[in-house]
């Protein structure tokens, strides 16, 4: 429910301006091109490591955990121009929401130390973010997302010499911070898919501001990391829009 109320000041942001274009105006070939004047929307897959206290090495150090995710949301444009947007660029922010979730397994004392018992974890985290761009100039993007959410956890218990399974479940709420860095791909007159594509390095922190979990369960406060590829649809859109417009312009 806590989610839900969450999401209402975006769903009914989203619903007023949805008599506005979609898409970014824009020529996309990078010699020039037109700032964006409406929303814009914009969705990408988004896997990140998440560092936890139950999860290490034979050294006792901490590996990181793979957790998948998408988002998707909308890209603000700017009411005044900034000098550190350049390039066509120009929008202000991003909002709107994503979707994580986790399946791991822990087959040493971790959760549950001193025993043989293996541990299956389940985590599923639906958030809410907002994302202020510090720079955009060209090719180079860097911003700043902040997030807060509600997670669901699920934990497994097998222990087979005793043949006892046990399922224990909690909630929490999850912040976030951090810093993200994207590049997109040079554009090819031959080959223009290839900027629609680039990658990205992203770093924060991760507060549980609440938690209702059993008390095996760790607190998920902690940094993580993201380095991976990215898809940037408003790249596609674009295109698709100007191919349409070149279209419609030879047929008339």
């Amino acid at each position: 429910m806590s989610f839900l109320i969450a999401l209402l000041p975006l769903f009914c942001l989203s619903r007023a301006m949805a008599f506005q274009p979609k898409v970014t105006m824009t020529d996309t070939t990078g010699a020039h091109t037109k700032s964006p004047s409406s929303l814009t929307f914009t969705a990408s897959t988004d896997q990140r490591f998440f560092f936890f206290n139950d999860t290490r090495n034979e050294e006792g150090r901490r590996v990181p955990v793979s957790v998948y995710g998408v988002r998707a949301g909308f890209l603000f444009p700017g009411k005044r121009d900034r000098s550190a947007f350049q390039g066509g660029r120009s929008a202000s922010f991003k909002a709107g929401a994503g979707f994580y979730f986790v399946n791991q397994s822990l087959n040493r004392p971790g959760l549950l130390p001193n025993t043989t018992a293996s541990v299956t974890r389940h985590l599923r985290i639906a958030t809410v973010y907002y994302e202020r761009y510090i720079l955009r100039r060209k090719a180079f993007e860097m911003s700043m997302p902040l997030e807060i959410g509600y997670g669901h956890s699920r934990y497994e218990r097998n222990d087979d010499p005793s043949n006892e399974h046990e399922v224990a479940r909690g909630v929490f709420i999850p912040a976030g911070v951090g810093v993200l860095s994207a590049y997109q791909f040079p554009t090819l007159r031959w080959f223009r898919p290839l900027h629609w594509f680039g990658f990205n390095v992203l770093a924060g922190y991760r507060f549980v501001l609440k938690k209702d979990v059993p008390e095996s369960q760790i607190n998920y406060t902690g940094f993580y990391v993201s380095i991976g590829p990215s898809f940037f649809l408003e790249n596609l859109t674009a295109d698709v829009k100007a191919w349409r417009q070149r279209r419609k312009k030879t047929r008339s």
